[in-house]
């Protein structure tokens, strides 16, 4: 792809992130456009970074280990995708915040591997908000017994929700999840105010980012919008 498509897009993209903003009287500085470069070769990664972007997101722990050490060093490496405990180790070190803790198992596994590794993790609770089978994710009613569960774990600090609302052609069909997750966020902060403050609410796709950040999205996930449909035969 030519970089002027994936800068092209990029314009295209953070206009729409400001009219959003815009919409919901928020300033555009509190909502980071992560780039979705899953499948995507470093080339196009490079493209973006010189567009003036620093955040990527990947589904698998093999392509951030493959991409990061050819790319600028200062990129911020997220995990979005659905992360095996017997993968956590890969990835400690090399992303800058895990956005799919769903099982108490995950978050052991990630604690262990991050107290060896003498850091701590930046996370994020994946709530299966509209109840899809085929999402990952912990329920709603769940989340609450949830954090109590995990709190006291070191090695990794509760930055906030993720979700994945369903796919869509008529975005404002997920304002309804979007607007569950930053009740759920304002409900465990007040639960478990004297040691947790979640800040981040990861939502909202190339589908549907708009709603999500006129509901309070601090991080929006775009891959396609940018860099075009995936090469989903890439391993």
């Amino acid at each position: 792809m030519a970089e002027s498509i994936i800068k092209n897009n990029l314009a295209e993209i953070h206009a729409r992130i400001e009219a959003a903003c815009a919409r919901a009287g928020r300033d555009p500085s509190e909502v980071g456009l992560i780039c979705v470069s899953k499948t995507k070769p470093a080339e196009a990664v490079l493209e973006a970074y010189h567009a003036g972007e620093k955040l990527f997101g990947e589904n698998k722990v093999q392509e951030i280990r493959e991409k990061a050490p050819v790319l600028p060093e200062d990129i911020q490496w997220h995990m979005i995708g659905h992360l095996q405990t017997n993968k956590v180790k890969q990835v400690i070190g090399h992303a800058a915040m895990i956005h799919g803790i769903d099982s108490v198992r995950l978050a052991e596994t990630v604690s262990k591997e991050a107290v060896k590794a003498g850091i701590v993790m930046p996370v994020l609770i994946e709530v299966n908000m509209a109840a899809e089978e085929s999402k990952y994710g912990i329920r709603p009613e769940d989340a609450m017994d949830f954090v109590g569960a995990i709190l006291p774990l070191p090695g990794i600090k509760i930055e906030g929700l993720m979700t994945i609302a369903p796919y869509t052609e008529t975005p404002e069909e997920n304002r309804v999840y979007f607007r569950g997750l930053r009740k759920l966020s304002v409900d465990i902060n007040g639960k478990y105010s004297d040691n947790l403050f979640m800040h981040v609410l990861s939502m909202g796709m190339t589908g549907d980012f708009e709603v999500a950040i006129e509901e309070g999205a601090t991080f929006v996930r775009v891959g396609t919008g940018i860099f075009g449909e995936r090469n989903y035969h890439i391993e």
